[in-house]
């Protein structure tokens, strides 16, 4: 058997194992919970009408800020984008849907962690967190050169 056999060979054993690791994701109780807020948010009536108001609303925000603070509607558009963003986060759904999402989103970033420094320590893993810790352009220290 060649050296290219064998790598076909692994490489198949890999995706293998990732689809079945993917058919156990898809089996746990985070995907659960995320499909089912996630469609008790796609059938709600109340909810689609305030994602549609909020979506007209950004597009009139993201038209004034084009000029910034300078267009005589910025505030406005701004405060207006803002209080319908609070309005659809009061609804049980919305909240429990992020809730969901924000936990499926950690337990893959755990996944793809452990993964990625099975292969290495120094492989860096993306993250969804708007805040990012250490690192490269973080400020912090590395030890990139």
């Amino acid at each position: 058997m060649s050296v290219a056999e064998i790598n076909t060979v692994d490489m198949a054993q890999v995706l293998t194992g990732a689809y079945e690791l993917g058919d156990m994701i898809n089996q746990s109780a985070e995907v659960s919970d995320y499909l089912y807020w996630k469609q008790q948010v796609e059938t709600s009536s109340e909810i689609q009408e305030g994602i549609r108001r909020l979506n007209a609303k950004k597009e009139l925000f993201e038209e004034t800020q084009r000029f910034g603070h300078f267009h005589p509607d910025y505030h406005a558009a701004k405060d207006q984008v803002k209080a319908l963003e609070k309005e659809l986060e009061s609804f049980e759904a919305v909240i429990r849907f992020k809730q969901a999402e924000q936990a499926l989103d950690e337990m893959l970033f755990q996944m793809s962690e452990t993964i990625a420094f099975a292969v290495s320590t120094t492989i860096k893993v993306p993250s969804n967190d708007p805040n990012p810790k250490g690192g490269c352009g973080s400020g912090g220290k590395c030890g990139c050169s």
